[in-house]
């Protein structure tokens, strides 16, 4: 846009309310340029959020001009709404939508006073103090819940969030103040910000989901894929915190004293697990003929479930199986080691099916099928075709009930098609240890998926995943000539 040098000499009255107030004129947002006098010389142009504001609601806040002597009025306050609202209605006139005039204070009584225009430019811009990051998205609830659903969508739009945005701004109040103001410094939106305060009781997972946010923002394109699999992630590592705290209330509200995992430092573990006692007279012991024993107790094993123990078996006369006599040795560190990876690679290949699940509903509603998913399809449709697929699995790629009459448009025939095919391919992968067996097929659905989802950063393997696949990726053809 031009600068606006030249006023006219000679001030004219502006509108003016019975009170001698400015009143509120209608201006073509083409007639508008930037006042020479405008404070604000860095960051002039308006950001997303206020272009999508504006394309959604308008101007709600009246910008201040002064008039020139070309017809024209240069913007001393509100510049960066008037740029907004052009660029809106460039696009409205492209798709044959009404355009939109700006409401103005047309200042003709500041012609000629240009120091006093930057005063009041300056004074604008330099009281204007952004919201508290928490009373921003109470605002939000407040706001949407007292909407109509035609006026939400609306809102939703111009505010730039996604769809349950209401339940994000409920759930991102439970962050602390200094929690929600680092949620915004980093840029997370809403949502993300809402699926942080889901799983911030977990130690550290603050810290992965920013590492998470700023290599999807390396990637370009405005994707989340890192972003989802980290909190697909954590939401299991939750799950599986809350299933052992679940069952540690149940084992006290039962009155049995919960062993701890290993003894500690210096002490001698007495228990043994019931599986290895008997009574006095060789009777097999269980939970059931136990259960009056003072030392009754148990420890949760890896899926928390109990394991019954004794706590000190010789106090009470039991006697210990002759094949279980041999001393108990713990695993070596190795084999712990690896038991622990075991269960927590499990734990990520299940989580891993949230985000894989939502990218093959994404590409199924999509407009148009990537033309590398439809030739996968084609391809192995006919091998595929009579293979067992889990309708529910069917049914959630396609956004429908299962048992639902599975039909499409004409032009959409190819979406059918891939969803069938997916579903096969995941069915395969349905079993939780999956990850240790990967046949070559199972990888090669895995390995066209990221390949889909690299193209618009939209959807990325998980780390186990990639661990899985490691062994079938192509080799990379040797560089150089040949020794």
């Amino acid at each position: 846009m031009a600068t606006a040098t030249k006023l006219r000499s000679t001030p004219t009255p502006a509108p003016q309310s019975p009170d001698g107030a400015p009143l509120v004129v209608y201006l073509n947002a083409d007639l508008i340029v930037r006042d020479a006098c405008n404070a604000r010389e860095t960051d002039t142009a308006p950001d997303q959020t206020l272009i999508n504001s504006v394309a959604e609601l308008g101007i709600q806040d009246p910008i201040s001009v002064r008039p020139l002597t070309d017809g024209t009025f240069a913007a001393f306050k509100g510049w960066r709404r008037a740029q907004a609202q052009q660029a809106a209605n460039t696009a409205a006139a492209q798709d044959k939508r009404p355009v939109r005039t700006v409401p103005a204070y047309v200042r003709a009584d500041l012609v000629g006073r240009d120091g006093y225009t930057r005063l009041l430019s300056l004074i604008e811009n330099a009281h204007r103090e952004g919201m508290a990051e928490r009373d921003t998205v109470k605002a939000v609830e407040l706001a949407l819940v007292e909407m109509s659903e035609v006026e939400q969508k609306q809102a939703v739009r111009a505010l730039g969030l996604r769809r349950g945005a209401v339940g994000h701004a409920r759930t991102a109040q439970q962050l602390d103040d200094a929690a929600l103001r680092r949620a915004s410094a980093e840029g997370m939106d809403l949502e993300q910000t809402a699926q942080l305060a889901e799983v911030a009781a977990l130690p550290g997972a603050e810290r992965r989901l920013q590492i998470a946010l700023r290599r999807d923002r390396e990637q370009g394109e405005g994707g989340r894929a890192r972003w989802d699999q980290e909190v697909a992630l954590l939401r299991a590592e939750l799950a599986d915190r809350h299933a052992r705290e679940e069952a540690e209330a149940a084992l006290k509200e039962a009155g049995i004293r919960l062993l701890p995992p290993a003894p500690r430092y210096g002490e001698k573990d007495l228990s043994r697990p019931l599986s290895e006692l008997t009574t006095p007279l060789g009777h097999p012991l269980s939970e059931a003929n136990h259960s009056a024993c003072p030392d009754h107790s148990a420890r949760l094993d890896d899926t928390h479930q109990p394991v019954w123990h004794c706590a000190d078996p010789a106090a009470h006369g039991h006697k210990v199986r002759p094949e279980a006599k041999k001393a108990k040795n713990p695993l070596p560190p190795e084999e712990a080691a690896r038991r622990r990876n075991n269960i927590a690679c499990t734990r990520a290949w299940k989580a891993a099916r949230e985000p894989r699940h939502a990218f093959l509903t994404r590409l199924c509603r999509a407009k148009t099928l990537p033309e590398t998913a439809r030739s996968f399809a084609l391809t192995h449709f006919i091998t595929r075709c009579d293979d067992k697929r889990d309708p529910d699995i069917l049914a959630h790629i396609l956004a429908t009930k299962p048992g639902t009459a599975l039909t499409t448009p004409k032009p959409r025939d190819s979406h059918l098609l891939f969803a069938n095919v997916a579903a096969a391919f995941e069915y395969d992968l349905r079993d939780d240890k999956a990850w240790t067996y990967l046949g070559e097929g199972a990888a090669q659905w895995l390995l066209l998926l990221e390949t889909l989802g690299r193209e618009a950063n939209t959807y990325a393997l998980s780390e186990v995943e990639t661990h899985a696949v490691a062994r079938h990726r192509p080799k990379p053809a040797p560089s150089g000539p040949p020794a």
